[in-house]
């Protein structure tokens, strides 16, 4: 079995300590040759700024391939774009389109009159604007919104049947949690690739938040598990070897490429790797 291809998640920094240990992460994981790396909105585009200042200083200090999110909360169609066309313009490529969590202190999304409404309208108007690679969110647990069995399936359709090129899903804990979606997602005759997200676990009590948060399914062995491993003091252990595990079986059933939620903090992710196969590389300043 080959190395897996990868590519990795930052979140833009927001004070001198952040730019320090996303350039530390950046230096870590470069070497591992990612295919793309992406840099994250803050929820309700709280971080919309400092994201487009770390894209930037990632496209011209590195010649790592960087997709910048973008969100359809609290903004123009035209503010938007302006920021879409600006990544043009520095020559960023590839964007991750989504429509965004809703701002904090309120219930759910509710679009702007003058803003786009959904991923949908965000796409469409994404590949009218330049001709971007664009990479969407995909959900193998149910999306807290979701109405019924199979919207997840359906909505994920209808995204690239509006252009987009690929989709990255929300975190999951068993292998089986994505096969089962990636099939249903064959039936419904979706061929464009889907990359699994994984996540490795830093902090069982913050990762455990998040998942309840956006409707990831928590198996009852994980809690018992690092319930354990906290009080012994090997919870990194612990997640090295659950992170491996899960990344393996879904290499068994022939997914090629993982994209790995690094939170800014590499080492994890990088012994995950190592495990893997993955041999390091490339180098991260470009070469004049």
């Amino acid at each position: 079995m080959s190395a897996p291809r990868l590519s990795f998640e930052f979140f833009p920094p927001k004070n001198l300590e952040g730019s320090f240990r996303l350039w530390d992460t950046i230096q870590t994981l470069a070497p591992l040759g990612p295919e793309f790396v992406s840099v994250t909105y803050g929820a309700g585009g709280t971080t919309r700024q400092l994201t487009h200042e770390a894209v930037e200083a990632l496209q011209k200090q590195t010649d790592l391939r960087v997709a910048a999110h973008l969100t359809c909360v609290d903004a123009s169609r035209e503010e938007t774009l302006a920021i879409a066309k600006g990544y043009a313009d520095m020559g960023v490529t590839d964007i991750v389109a989504l429509r965004g969590d809703a701002p904090k202190g309120t219930d759910k999304f509710t679009p702007r009159a003058d803003g786009f409404a959904s991923s949908l309208e965000l796409i469409t108007a994404l590949k009218e604007t330049a001709p971007f690679t664009l990479r969407v969110g995909a959900y193998p647990d149910p999306h807290p919104e979701a109405t019924e069995p199979g919207a997840d399936v359906a909505w994920l359709k209808r995204k690239f049947e509006a252009g987009a090129d690929e989709a990255i899903t929300q975190f999951f804990f068993e292998a089986d949690t994505f096969l089962r979606f990636r099939d249903d997602c064959a039936k419904a005759g979706i061929t464009k690739p889907i990359l699994p997200g994984i996540l490795p676990i830093e902090n069982w009590k913050g990762t455990r938040r998040f998942a309840e948060a956006c409707g990831t399914k928590i198996p009852a062995w994980l809690e018992e598990a690092f319930t354990a491993a906290d009080r012994d003091g090997r919870s990194d252990l612990l997640a090295t070897a659950i992170a491996t595990e899960l990344c393996s079986e879904l290499m068994d059933e022939g997914v090629e490429q993982l994209h790995f939620y690094t939170l800014n903090k590499p080492d994890l992710t990088r012994d995950i790797c190592r495990a893997l196969g993955v041999v390091p590389a490339q180098p991260v300043e470009k070469v004049a």
